[in-house]
């Protein structure tokens, strides 16, 4: 019994010791690829593969020419920092005359130092040399550049969600980026306020589109977020007009509509800043309305007045709210794009209008190089 008890505590030792080794490996890998750890892990992988790639050329230059040493250069390019990045052109460089001296004369035989090997090997330093100053100069590793992207991405779509609704209505929102893109220049943020009675959703069209106007459009996205529910509604676009006119930005200015519904009598009220009017269904007689507010675009000038309109949704009621991105097209006005939109949503009337934000999108502006955003709400 007591071989057996030692032996088993041995095993457990064992594994237990094993498993804090695979753990430490596994955090240490992690945090470099997060860009957490230093520079030497992968300095000293880079700096050992020069000799092996040298070997490899001296014994059968065929198959490893001289050149490839373009691959550690070009993997400390995105890996390292420049100074540490000095050693790797360093070690290239003496595995260069290192190889020449080897080698022989280039014109002896194939598989030589050309000159041409040369200016290859120095052009692609180069080119790491000035990645690795511009990642510097950012502050942002490569490794993690690509998690903080992604990370950017998802904190947008929770932050665009919108809350859940009391039983009797539905709201939805579809976003479409231009050019198929991950991050777009419109954005909604949305809240309950007044213990859950009132729901406040803005929609908002930054001034170009995509990639441009992707820095704007997180900005404002987060600023906006703040602002919504901690003011009065009336008060919301004034503040945001405000805020984008201190920015000081040379293309400044967005477009938006702030909806103001209260989710017990139905009564709503649309403010506008520039924005396309909304378009509401009243299901009683299967006729849409336009729903359109007054207002200048957000930051243009200080001093702005911002004039609603009211409505109410009755059961069955729906009420669209969109972006220009939507309805315009350099082939049609306005116009035409806001009747076939209505022309598109009239097919969902008789299903109802859970799930319809994204197919109203892709049946009215799928190929369209531009931002797209739908606000649907609906009582039910």
């Amino acid at each position: 019994m007591a071989k057996r008890s030692a032996r088993e505590d041995l095993r457990f030792r064992y594994s237990r010791g094993l498993h804090r080794a695979r753990l430490a490996v596994r955090k240490s890998a992690v945090d470099y690829f997060r860009g957490d750890a230093s520079d030497w892990t992968g300095l000293s992988v880079l700096v050992l593969t020069i000799p092996a790639l040298a070997l490899a050329t001296v014994w059968t230059p065929v198959w490893c020419p001289p050149s490839a040493l373009v691959l550690p250069i070009l993997a400390g390019g995105l890996l390292l920092r420049p100074s540490s990045l000095l050693l790797v052109y360093a070690a290239s460089a003496i595995a260069l005359i290192a190889e020449s001296a080897v080698l022989g004369p280039y014109r002896e035989g194939p598989a030589r130092v050309t000159p041409g090997t040369v200016l290859v090997v120095t052009a692609v330093a180069l080119a790491g040399l000035i990645i690795a100053q511009f990642r510097a100069r950012v502050g942002v590793p490569w490794r993690r550049g690509h998690t903080m992207l992604f990370d950017l991405r998802e904190r947008i779509r929770v932050q665009s969600r919108l809350p859940r609704l009391p039983s009797g209505w539905h709201a939805e929102m579809a976003l479409r980026p231009a050019g198929g893109q991950s991050f777009s220049g419109d954005f909604v943020v949305a809240t309950r306020t007044s213990d859950g009675r009132i729901l406040e959703a803005v929609l908002t069209d930054v001034s170009g589109k995509g990639m441009d106007a992707a820095s704007r459009s997180l900005l404002l996205s987060g600023a906006f977020g703040g602002l919504l529910g901690s003011l009065p509604p009336h008060a919301f676009l004034t503040a945001a007009n405000g805020y984008l006119l201190r920015q000081n930005w040379e293309e400044g200015f967005a477009t938006s509509v702030h909806l103001v519904l209260d989710l017990e009598s139905g009564d709503y009220e649309l403010l506008s800043a520039g924005h396309l009017p909304g378009v509401q269904l009243h299901a009683g007689t299967g006729r849409w309305e336009e729903k359109a507010a007054e207002g200048p675009l957000l930051g243009v000038y200080a001093g702005a007045e911002f004039h609603g309109v009211k409505g109410t949704l009755r059961a069955g009621d729906v009420l669209l709210l969109f972006t220009d991105g939507l309805v315009e097209a350099p082939d049609r006005d306005i116009t035409e794009g806001m009747d076939r939109l209505i022309g598109e949503a009239d097919r969902f009337v008789a299903t109802g209008f859970h799930g319809s934000a994204w197919r109203l999108i892709e049946a009215v502006a799928k190929d369209v190089n531009d931002d797209r955003a739908l606000l649907v709400v609906c009582r039910d």
